[in-house]
């Protein structure tokens, strides 16, 4: 009989799982296991902790729930909290395990983690068997190795596009074979160093994590209110639950998959047709892959002040007041202040104004953009590391950006997409 443990992290699903459904069948026993890491809620050299209340309670909800969908299935999840390399080893030696399946990781430190933990595992006679992607494309379909992918993400997008084509999803598990588990218990904010999460009345939409909310939440924008047909049109506005899908929750927890995302919209084009709207949330969810590649190819580089160029930006010495007036919406600025506020009080902020928030961040108060991208891996529910580090790179100067100076004029973007100040007497008043 060969035991296998599954080390759930960023993959909380059953639909289009290539990790569990590998395990399940290469296994005769299955252990499902989610390590609460006490890394994951330690505070970073910038000030900030990794991991802030909003995200936090959105985890142990999208854990909660995997848990009740495994015990439906009979199985159910082993919940521990602390380092996941004694608990990983604890939990083989307690139940005979020979192997473990995780998800492979691609950012830095998470590698140097499954590193750790696969040098531990062996110790109890454990190996750790690394596999699945989160990106829409397999790297090994990709029309060019890692080291050779272009740095500018449209010299990439055509030749994706041309060459290479979307797997199937991997289809839900019938069965998972495992043996009476105890029943999970998760711990709450306060053990993990976290004060309650109390989300704003004013949020754009009520983020609850898990994967039955990410399917329900694609049936909302894709079909009740069919606002994807819209997307193009609306993605920039700055209020409302449905002037953008709110998928990216879900993914970054792998509540959705980007597959799965990928294969419902092809389903909804050809009940109701093809139009620039689901063509440019394939565009989003290709940048997204982009971002995933980028972080491959240049790992520890997205990390350093000079970015992928490694040309570190010229500011005056750090200046902590400014950096807190950005952080709690007091820089002067109505339209930055604004966003600042929503995220500070919600954990979310549309897309267009983290765009302006980084840009004003980085060329208007010279502050080192690494600061910035810390404060976003705390506050956002939706942090993603390749997309957070990727994304304030580019706007700092020091990522994927083929021109040398992305600044952003905030007034004129404040008369275009808030033309009646209506988002910033939401948030300022």
């Amino acid at each position: 009989m060969k035991t296998s443990v599954i080390w759930f992290k960023t993959d909380l699903r059953l639909y289009d799982n290539e990790t569990l459904v590998t395990a399940i069948k290469e296994s005769d026993l299955v252990i499902p296991v989610y390590c609460f890491d006490e890394n994951h809620y330690s505070t970073t050299q910038y000030g900030f902790k990794k991991t802030g209340s909003f995200r936090a309670q959105f985890i142990m909800e999208a854990v909660a729930d995997l848990d009740a969908r495994l015990r439906e299935m009979d199985s159910g999840l082993i919940v521990v909290k602390g380092n996941p390399e004694k608990q990983l080893a604890m939990i083989a030696r307690m139940y005979n395990a020979t192997a473990v399946y995780t998800k492979k990781e691609v950012a830095p430190e998470e590698v140097e983690t499954q590193i750790r933990i696969e040098k531990s595992l062996k110790t109890a006679g454990c190996i750790l068997h690394a596999i699945g992607e989160s990106t829409l494309f397999y790297e090994d379909d990709l029309p060019f190795s890692i080291t050779d992918i272009p740095d500018v993400f449209t010299n990439f997008r055509v030749k994706v596009q041309k060459h290479c084509v979307v797997p199937n999803v991997v289809a839900r598990p019938q069965q998972i074979p495992s043996p009476k588990l105890p029943p999970a218990i998760l711990p709450t904010l306060n053990e993990l160093g976290l004060e309650p999460a109390e989300l704003d009345s004013r949020a754009a939409i009520k983020f609850r994590g898990g994967e039955a909310e990410g399917l329900k939440r694609i049936n909302t924008f894709f079909y009740d209110t069919h606002a994807i047909s819209h997307y193009k049109e609306t993605r920039n506005y700055l209020q409302g639950e449905n002037y953008s899908s709110k998928f990216s929750a879900f993914l970054a927890q792998g509540c959705l998959s980007s597959r799965a995302i990928y294969h419902d919209l092809k389903e909804y084009e050809k009940e109701f047709g093809a139009n620039e709207g689901t063509e440019w949330l394939f565009f989003e969810l290709l940048w997204r892959d982009y971002f995933c590649f980028m972080m491959c190819k240049h790992h520890i580089k997205f990390f350093t002040k000079g970015g992928i160029k490694n040309e570190p930006p010229v500011h005056p010495p750090h200046n902590e007041r400014i950096l807190r007036q950005w952080i709690n919406g007091e820089t002067g600025n109505d339209f930055v202040d604004a966003n600042m506020m929503e995220l500070k009080l919600t954990g979310f902020m549309s897309n267009r104004g983290r765009q302006n928030v980084a840009s004003c961040l980085c060329h208007d108060l010279k502050i080192e953009w690494r600061y910035g991208a810390a404060y976003f891996e705390q506050q956002l529910i939706d942090y993603d590391v390749c997309n957070n580090w990727g994304n304030w790179a580019y706007i700092a100067g020091v990522g994927n950006d083929p021109r040398q100076n992305r600044y952003f004029n905030i007034q004129k973007q404040a008369a275009d997409y808030d033309a009646d100040g209506s988002y910033r007497r939401l948030w300022l008043t």
